[in-house]
């Protein structure tokens, strides 16, 4: 067995059965030992980037490794921006990419990025993007970085880990081969800090103090949605969700006040400033959250922040009381200990306010994209993942989804790039095959990557693509008419989408009048191949969102 085979066995071992990337002439080898496996589908790009994004959404609903490669060089590069995600958005992605050969390093070898003799240093980069990056420079040491990258990789915070593999290593024997272990537990919290929270809790809701939780993706990630539904109706305590969780609870749920945040539900945002106690978990109180970090949100009231990682604790806002946790666990020792306190509660009614059921004032005659939203919502499958591109239309999403039967949307993370969505949802679906994958996107987002349709079609994955076609930045555009009353560049013309979709041998339709949307979008879900919606919307019109500050 030789490197190569044993990566690929030992990936087998622990349960992937996708792997996105890119060919190059470093990592050639390493595509001949992932033709003879029968587990894992390879899944080869049209740019390496989108394999790293589609290594996160692979990942991000599951309890699976996102794995991504490529060549050494420029290929390896341009894994960085899906790393990156990653590494924001608490995500186990295992990269894999080749390095020059020892002999030969030093001396300008093709695609070489040693960091010596004026070229790229690769390691510098990938230790900057992950938690660690390793070299394979012996080949008896492969099961070792391996079982310690891995590992690493879901320990404490998940994210981001990376392994160089010399072009000269890769085809090396392997003489101790070994069955990859897998030491993975759930960061439990101190029995002090539980009992501090609970006391602050208990006197709280005891005293009929305005109690109310803040969900994140935390809980997602830590499979604890069973937990904090019954917490929060043993005690019936008011919730609402961070983007990237929005959905974790059906938001029908009587306490469901919505979405929290600079383009938040109304009600949810009025409910937070009454609160006298906020039990935030599994956030991190992201820009977006938070109104731009506003200094004083926590004013005269009691935070209690549960999270898997110390940095996050007090990094924006001192808690009174931290548990540092993964969420389940929290959650269950919360409840735990709360429950001799606390006697029966009556069930509350809770006055909700939602974007999703306020009237829309359309100015123009093309598409709003809230009624957009709301026909995407009320056409969308039980148990449907819905992912959200940065720009407007993720704002309009958050806003205006209404996801009742267990489904979920996911937005960029802090650091959002664009296309990262177009992408990740390829990876999605591939992790979830059995549940309804669409992206909502806005032409400028899907026109930097949307060439990896050829890609969805090429390996039978079934995605849907909604693109918001407005043909301007137009988020960006508000910012800079809020701030200096003027903006310049964010117009742009773009292709037939419908086209380009007939090219691919993909579905393609193109949606001027909202009563048209509802028959063309069951037809992209029934088709049973990826499907690309391009409808026309509004361009003078911005979602709820607070962009006044630089």
């Amino acid at each position: 067995m030789d490197v190569n085979e044993a990566i690929v066995s030992a990936l087998e071992e622990i349960g992937v059965d996708h792997v996105f990337g890119g060919s190059g002439q470093v990592n050639g080898s390493m595509l001949l030992a992932l033709k003879k496996s029968t587990q894992i589908k390879t899944v080869i790009i049209r740019n390496e980037q989108a394999a790293s994004f589609m290594a996160c959404g692979y990942a991000m609903f599951s309890d699976k490794l996102g794995v991504c490669f490529a060549t050494g060089g420029p290929g390896e590069f341009n894994l960085l921006s899906g790393l990156a995600v990653a590494y924001s958005d608490s995500l186990p992605v295992l990269a894999i990419s080749g390095f020059t050969s020892s002999r030969d390093r030093g001396k300008g070898a093709l695609n070489e990025s040693t960091g010596l003799s004026r070229t790229p240093d690769a390691p510098k980069m990938f230790n900057a993007t992950t938690k660690k990056s390793f070299i394979i420079e012996d080949a008896d040491t492969v099961c070792d970085i391996l079982e310690e990258a891995i590992n690493l990789a879901y320990e404490g915070r998940p994210g981001p880990v990376h392994i160089h593999v010399p072009k000269d290593i890769t085809i090396a024997k392997v003489n101790n081969f070994r069955k990859i272990r897998l030491d993975i537990k759930q960061v439990q919290p101190q029995e002090s800090q539980i009992r501090s929270a609970v006391s602050a809790l208990a006197a709280g809701i005891n005293n009929r103090d305005q109690v109310m939780a803040i969900l994140g993706y935390g809980i997602i990630r830590s499979h604890g949605e069973k937990e904090i539904l019954a917490f929060l109706e043993r005690y019936q305590i008011p919730f609402t969700a961070t983007m990237d969780a929005k959905g974790i609870i059906p938001e029908n749920h009587p306490l469901c006040l919505g979405v929290y945040g600079t383009s938040g539900d109304p009600g949810a945002n009025k409910y937070f400033d009454t609160s006298k106690i906020v039990l935030a978990i599994g956030n991190s109180f992201a820009q977006n959250a938070t109104f731009a970090f506003k200094a004083d949100l926590f004013k005269d009231k009691t935070l209690i922040h549960v999270n898997i990682d110390p940095h996050e604790i007090g990094k924006v806002y001192k808690p009174d009381f931290a548990v540092l946790s993964d969420a389940k666990p929290a959650i269950l020792a919360l409840n735990a200990a709360l429950a001799s306190l606390v006697g029966t509660i009556e069930p509350k009614k809770v006055t909700t306010e939602k974007w999703y059921d306020l009237p829309v004032q359309s100015p123009g005659k093309k598409i709003h994209p809230a009624d957009l939203v709301r026909a995407i919502s009320r056409n969308l499958p039980e148990n449907a993942i819905i992912m959200g591109d940065a720009g407007s239309h993720m704002l309009w999403l958050n806003c205006y989804l209404k996801l009742e039967r267990y489904q979920l949307y996911q937005n960029p993370g802090s650091f959002g790039p664009m296309a990262s969505h177009v992408n990740g949802v390829i990876g999605v679906k591939c992790a979830h095959p059995e549940r309804t994958v669409v992206c909502g996107c806005g032409d400028g987002a899907y026109q930097m990557a949307g060439f990896e349709l050829m890609t969805a079609i090429q390996y039978n994955i079934p995605v849907v693509w909604v693109i918001f076609n407005n043909g301007e930045f137009n988020v960006i555009k508000k910012f800079l008419l809020n701030m200096f009353g003027d903006q310049a560049f964010m117009q742009f013309d773009n292709p037939d989408f419908v086209k380009y979709a007939d090219a691919c041998k993909a579905f393609g339709a193109r949606v001027e009048k909202l009563e048209d949307f509802d028959a063309t979008f069951q037809k992209a879900l029934a088709c049973g191949k990826s499907a690309l919606i391009d409808v026309v919307v509004e361009s003078e019109v911005y979602p709820p969102f607070g962009l006044g500050r630089v």
